[in-house]
């Protein structure tokens, strides 16, 4: 896997609860280990601080927890509901405190909240936090019934970004259903474009002490998979890339 410096790949889901950020967790310890520069935020957190607390656990030589999360709000509601009363930023603040944390090192994992569409703020969304900052796209998408769906209108919604292609990691649940053995098959044909990763059940404490470590290793080729495939650019951060060198040069 070729890294530039300051390259940025967004973990999103098909809605919340999906397994986000085990897997961002598992990327960057995965990175990490393999003596990568590599650091995780995620920006917004509301309910709890717990995802950004996990991430941050595995850097936090290197970034204080607000750095990895900034916009924090108690209630268990999407960002906008939460800061009904103010103080949220605006998309242009938290681009640059993203950019801004990933000059500091060759690959940095966003994790997002929630799907494509939850409101960040008065006038964005994720999907519009993504395009602003042009980066790759993983998508996490728990493997049971309903995730189809779920999984074709995300890749809908970033096809209309334009960006086409997509990694997408099926999350193993720890009861699958009946079409948790259909489901991948199914996914590929519909959306041919698109790359499909399917990930194993880790236990349900996966990002436990005791086991996370087990876990890392034990998805190894797995993870190093969806980074191989994720780190390519799409056709989206090309076109977002030339566009900035066009604005420079003008």
């Amino acid at each position: 896997m070729n890294a530039k410096r300051g390259r940025m790949v967004f973990v999103t889901g098909t809605g919340t609860g999906v397994g986000k950020t085990v897997l961002t967790a598992l990327l960057l310890a995965h990175l990490r280990s393999e003596g990568k520069n590599a650091l995780a935020v995620k920006p917004f957190c509301s309910g709890g601080r717990g995802d950004a607390e996990a991430l941050w656990r595995l850097e936090k030589e290197c970034l204080t927890l607000e750095e990895v999360n900034p916009f924090y709000f108690d209630k268990p509601v999407a960002p906008l509901a939460a800061a009904r009363g103010g103080g949220l930023p605006s998309l242009k603040e938290v681009v640059k405190h993203v950019k801004r944390i990933a000059a500091r090192c060759d690959i940095l994992l966003i994790e997002g909240s929630g799907g494509l569409l939850v409101p960040l703020g008065e006038d964005y969304t994720v999907a519009d936090l993504i395009g602003a900052l042009g980066c790759a796209v993983i998508v996490a998408s728990r493997n049971e019934l309903g995730t189809i769906n779920h999984t074709l209108l995300t890749l809908l919604g970033l096809e209309g970004m334009g960006i086409g292609r997509a990694t997408v990691v099926m999350m193993d649940v720890e009861r699958p259903d009946e079409s948790a053995a259909a489901n991948l098959g199914v996914l590929v044909k519909m959306a041919p474009k698109s790359a499909f990763v399917r990930a194993l059940f880790l236990g349900r404490k996966p990002l436990g002490r005791n086991r996370f470590k087990k876990s890392v290793t034990f998805l190894k080729k797995t993870l190093a998979r969806i980074l191989e495939l994720a780190i390519v650019t799409p056709s989206f951060e090309r076109a977002v890339l030339k566009r900035a060198v066009d604005e420079d040069k003008g």
